[in-house]
């Protein structure tokens, strides 16, 4: 395999929304997601990181919460990303040819967008019975960063987040992952940023929701090293922080260790 070629790269600014969710209030999300976004977004940012299905909660009542690609949360991702200028993501429930996806949304400021459907459907909670399987993977680009998208779920799948030909500087990933197993999620967070020599930017929810499942947040970005550039535990939160791409290449030519993974086919 040829060594990459890398260029030079500004440093990316993301800003994540650890956030309390409202329990299937999409009208009441929306605006106080709003609300705390005027009020904590202090500073230019490239990037707005909110929770899995951020206008609802996790929930499996499908067919009481969707929206088309055309509705009123589409809409809302539209006026925050022309609104402070910068992409914003996150995930919610979209209908779509008769069937349910729970849908990752790259809202881009002149309203252009792509989406990721969640590959791995949490069979525990009974997703699986309620929504379909995205079949596709995602890597978008922002400010020259190639960023691979992800839910929840899927941050368990080592193979399905396998960052070939370092094909991706970024994993990022949004979550509704309950405290019971926080230290899970503490654990494979880094080691995802290590085997794939990628940043890893994980955004959790905080707060109770309608089932009574507790979220504790633990939200974090960290370096292909696996350090540390931001770790938040409980309590609402809206962070800025800078990575750096100069770091990331550091960090592949010191430890060149993705030239020597195995290679394999997902069938």
């Amino acid at each position: 395999m040829e060594a990459p070629v890398y260029t030079q790269i500004e440093n990316l600014k993301v800003t994540v929304f650890q956030a309390y969710l409202f329990w299937e209030n999409i009208e009441k999300n929306l605006i106080n997601l709003a609300l705390r976004l005027s009020m904590g977004v202090r500073e230019k940012t490239d990037l707005i990181v909110l929770p899995e299905m951020f206008n609802s909660g996790f929930s499996m009542n499908a067919a009481a919460l969707a929206e088309e690609m055309d509705g009123p949360t589409m809409q809302w991702m539209h006026k925050m990303a022309d609104l402070y200028n910068c992409v914003i993501t996150g995930s919610l429930i979209i209908k779509e040819e008769g069937k349910y996806y729970n849908r990752l949304i790259w809202m881009e400021p002149n309203g252009q967008h792509q989406h990721y459907d969640k590959h791995h459907l949490f069979g525990l909670g009974e997703e699986d019975e309620n929504f379909t399987s995205g079949e596709k993977q995602l890597i978008v680009t922002l400010k020259g960063w190639k960023i691979r998208l992800a839910i929840c779920y899927d941050l368990r799948f080592p193979v399905w987040l396998r960052n070939k030909n370092e094909e991706y500087d970024v994993l990022l990933i949004i979550a509704s992952w309950p405290d019971k197993r926080s230290s899970h999620w503490r654990a494979l967070i880094p080691a995802r940023a290590i085997e794939n020599l990628s940043y890893v930017i994980g955004v959790n929810r905080v707060g109770h929701d309608g089932n009574q499942i507790y979220h504790s947040g633990h939200s974090m970005c960290i370096d292909p090293y696996g350090s540390t550039v931001y770790y938040k535990p409980e309590d609402e939160d809206l962070y800025t922080f800078s990575i750096n791409y100069e770091e990331l290449v550091k960090i592949r030519r010191q430890f060149p260790f993705l030239k020597d993974a195995d290679k394999f086919v997902i069938q």
